[in-house]
């Protein structure tokens, strides 16, 4: 996985609406009245959602199951607040045992284990519907940084200053750096999505869901990026990836004044 994610390092970034002042101290698990509410609240959108789609994910796991060998729905282990284990639900879109002569590793453009009903399904983002019950469950909020495998934390962490940050809080079915960002291909593209949730960490309101929320739903609809980022106006590209490097220059220079 390590010569995967350290390819192609020079990818070009987007250019977004810029964040407010980043502080350069690490962000602290955000606080408030919102943050308070903020799980009550999602539980009541996220059980309306769930009866409202299950239709939908009905439909598409009886395609999945008629058109694969193996189960319809997809378990794995992921982490949550503070690094929790749970288990994490999906409409299956891959093979079964996709992994099983290659072990953990990210899926890419073209990805041959992707089944065919399941690159419509990742497409359309239906495959992440299933993810509803997890918020029911306590286990992820519905936005928030992106949920991602034990293995590739361990693999991540020690490479790129504050990782483990993202953790603070629960890990959601959108966020700024997923609806914003394509999938991870490398360390370059860990450390844009770092910088977006680490961001979040620090701006988290009601707004902000909200304008994550409506920009999601955006692309879920089809409407391109470009419309919908300039309308809602959410932080994000080089401003907030600046940023989180001014924020480990003054990690840095903590440290070495501590070692002097």
């Amino acid at each position: 996985m390590l010569a995967e994610i350290n390819a192609g390092e020079g990818r070009r970034r987007r250019r977004d609406p810029a964040p407010r002042r980043l502080p350069d101290h690490a962000p602290e698990a955000p606080r408030g009245w919102y943050i308070r509410w903020k799980a009550k609240v999602e539980w009541v959108i996220a059980l309306f959602l769930l009866v409202l789609t299950s239709p939908l994910i009905g439909v598409a796991a009886v395609l999945v199951k008629l058109t694969s060998r193996g189960p319809a729905f997809y378990c794995q282990t992921r982490l949550g607040k503070h690094g929790r284990p749970y288990t994490i639900y999906k409409i299956r879109t891959m093979f079964q045992d996709a992994e099983s002569g290659t072990g953990p590793c990210w899926a890419t453009r073209n990805d041959p284990r992707v089944t065919p009903i399941g690159r419509f399904l990742r497409r359309t983002h239906l495959d992440e519907l299933p993810q509803l019950w997890n918020v029911l469950k306590g286990d992820m909020s519905l936005v928030g940084p992106r949920p991602e495998r034990p293995e590739f934390v361990n693999q991540l962490a020690p490479l790129i200053p504050r990782y483990r940050d993202r953790l603070l809080v629960r890990p959601g079915v959108t966020g700024l750096a997923q609806v914003q960002l394509p999938a991870d291909t490398d360390l370059a593209s860990v450390r844009r999505k770092l910088a977006h949730d680490l961001c979040y960490l620090q701006q988290v309101s009601l707004g902000l869901d909200l304008r994550i929320v409506l920009l999601t739903a955006c692309d879920l609809f089809g409407i391109p990026y470009r419309m919908s980022r300039w309308l809602f106006r959410v932080p994000g590209g080089e401003a907030v990836e600046r940023a989180y490097e001014r924020q480990v220059a003054a990690d840095e220079k903590r440290s070495q004044a501590q070692s002097a």
